[in-house]
């Protein structure tokens, strides 16, 4: 079977290998072994760390060990700030607000409140530690903080690095209808940090973003539309397809939005050639939310992914 067809791999640490060794270490409550990871790299290898830590289910007692024994470990608080938030949303679950209990709402707060104390914590110890600031956008979403205090937490971050795509794409769900933005927000940002950013950079991702976003509000239709098509190009241009793209940390989740974008615009030859620069590397988001609006595709993110690339490499 050709490598471009191989079964979807959504395990970041095959592309990541990093990733791998902070799952062992973390494992193993080795901590310096965590800390050896973290402070060598820039603060895109620092948030994606962060975020798989996050992630892991187990990690909250060996984050919660680092914390108590160094509480002015800026690592470990970010850390465990965003495992209290993923943790959280695991208890709200995915559903629509409607079909979110009471008790599920309870415990979702709940557990924001706790990382909003880790992690303001952590700001105020060291308010250049970007990724507890990064955290703290995604737990004033869900506490419903609302725009403002929003886009006060989102300019500490650009105070310390102004193209960190991984938080502009944190804000700009903020800025999306779904969460109290309105549309010329949401695609004026994207489109704003594109144009800012230098070539070849990750950040006009945003604009393939902002319009999958866009789904909720037209349907995939409006994928298809002549401008979004000639923005999605565009914006490939200044990044995936530009000579100064670099696989750095994020990669994998920008190539997937330009591909699942392309793909459900009807843009099968830009699709194809951006599935052959991603190989089996997979992420949930957009195939989850592509499933989501395209009923004859398996409710599965994999499969969804598996499809859309037969199609476009047909």
């Amino acid at each position: 079977m050709p490598a471009t067809l191989s079964t979807p791999d959504f395990d970041s640490a095959n592309a990541y290998p990093e990733v791998g060794l902070l799952r062992t270490a973390l494992r193993d409550g080795d901590w310096p072994a965590v800390r050896a990871l973290y402070d060598p790299m820039g603060w895109d290898g620092r948030a994606l760390l962060v975020q798989e830590a996050a992630d892991l289910p187990d990690a909250g007692d060996q984050l919660r060990r680092a914390v108590a024994a160094d509480p002015a470990d800026g690592a470990a608080a970010a850390m465990l700030g965003g495992h209290l938030i993923v943790a959280g949303w695991r208890v709200r679950t995915a559903a629509p607000a409607r079909y979110v209990s009471r008790e599920q709402w309870a415990g979702f707060h709940d557990h924001l409140r706790q990382a909003e104390a880790v992690l303001s914590a952590a700001t105020a110890h060291d308010p250049g530690n970007l990724t507890a600031w990064q955290q703290r956008i995604t737990a004033a979403r869900g506490l419903q903080a609302g725009q403002a205090e929003a886009r006060r937490r989102y300019e500490r971050v650009a105070a310390i690095d102004p193209h960190h795509r991984a938080t502009q794409s944190l804000y700009l769900q903020q800025l999306a209808p779904k969460w109290g933005g309105d549309r010329a927000a949401m695609h004026g940002f994207a489109r704003e940090r594109m144009l800012a950013a230098p070539d070849g950079a990750h950040n006009a991702v945003l604009v393939a973003e902002a319009h999958l976003e866009h789904v909720f509000i037209d349907g995939v239709r409006h994928l298809t539309t002549a401008p979004v098509r000639a923005e999605l190009h565009e914006a490939a241009e200044r990044s995936v397809w530009h000579p100064a793209f670099r696989r750095t940390p994020g990669w994998v989740v920008v190539l997937n939005h330009f591909a699942g974008a392309f793909a459900a615009a009807g843009e099968y030859a830009a699709a194809a050639r951006v599935f052959r620069e991603l190989g089996p590397h997979a992420t949930d988001y957009p195939w989850n939310y592509l499933q989501r609006f395209l009923e004859r595709f398996s409710r599965h993110p994999g499969r969804t992914f598996a499809r859309f690339r037969r199609r476009a490499l047909a």
